[in-house]
């Protein structure tokens, strides 16, 4: 039996999701598929809030599709799960947070990956690069990514040269919310997870769903849909007994107790 090239770890209300997958962590198709597998039943599970997805070992997060695969016949347009390449990208109502804790070298791919979450944290030593102009291909989801995210002529660059970006520049540039020395990335990672595992995931699964769906409406068109509670996020949430618990909890001035419903 193929020993799985994902390991697990749950804890209380956060799942870890570890690639660890060869020397380098790289994806084919399969390892995609059961990386949509578990961040579908991560979406569907009520009793999981947050999930961090990052790479095993100090020097790979992922370097993105498996070129040996490739070699062998596995094409660009391969059957890679519900959730797209890594199984995030394209994983439809996923409206709960994300984390990347980057370990190491995010190429290609992998680079694609670590922006699929809603939070990047690396480590001091971590690189990213977009390095499909070298062989000759479309970096997909980060040329539709990039360029909304950081300035665009540092994301043209990035996607016209392949040219290698630091944690530090990841920062400096917006790509990166933070970076951390490596002893510390998955203690800072869980310690976020943690204080959003106790915050308020109606309210989360609000503000995915509307930042999600707003990238193709103007600001005026997604600002009336909230007002008339046509996504069904905030339709749930403005009915909620958590959003009455939020106001409560305000006025008696001590932590609200969000249930979820």
């Amino acid at each position: 039996m193929t020993e799985s090239p994902l390991k697990l770890r749950r804890d209380g209300a956060v799942l870890e999701v570890v690639l660890e997958r060869g020397k380098a962590n790289a994806i084919d198709a399969p390892t995609s598929r059961a990386m949509s597998r578990v961040f579908a039943e991560f979406r569907d599970d009520p009793e999981l809030r947050v999930a961090i997805i990052t790479g095993g070992g100090e020097k790979f997060f992922c370097p993105g599709w498996d070129l040996k695969a490739a070699a062998d016949g596995e094409g660009p347009v391969s059957d890679y799960g519900e959730g797209g390449f890594g199984g995030l990208q394209e994983l439809p109502n996923l409206n709960k947070p994300v984390i990347s804790a980057v370990n190491g070298i995010a190429f290609g791919g992998g680079f694609e990956l670590a922006l699929s979450a809603d939070i990047v944290i690396a480590a001091e030593h971590a690189t990213f690069a977009l390095p499909e102009i070298r062989s000759g291909t479309l970096a997909d989801a980060a040329t539709l990514k990039l360029p909304k995210r950081i300035p665009y002529h540092i994301a043209m660059e990035m996607r016209f040269t392949g040219r290698v970006r630091t944690a530090e520049e990841g920062a400096r540039w917006g790509f990166v919310n933070r970076t951390v020395p490596a002893d510390q990335l998955m203690e800072e990672a869980r310690t976020l997870a943690s204080e959003l595992a106790s915050g308020p995931p109606l309210v989360f699964a609000a503000i995915k769903e509307v930042v999600r769906e707003a990238e193709v409406m103007g600001f005026q068109q997604a600002l009336d849909r909230v007002n008339r509670q046509q996504f069904a996020t905030v339709k749930t949430l403005y009915n909620s007994e958590d959003q009455l618990e939020g106001a409560r909890a305000f006025a008696e001035k001590r932590d609200p107790e969000w249930k979820g419903r």
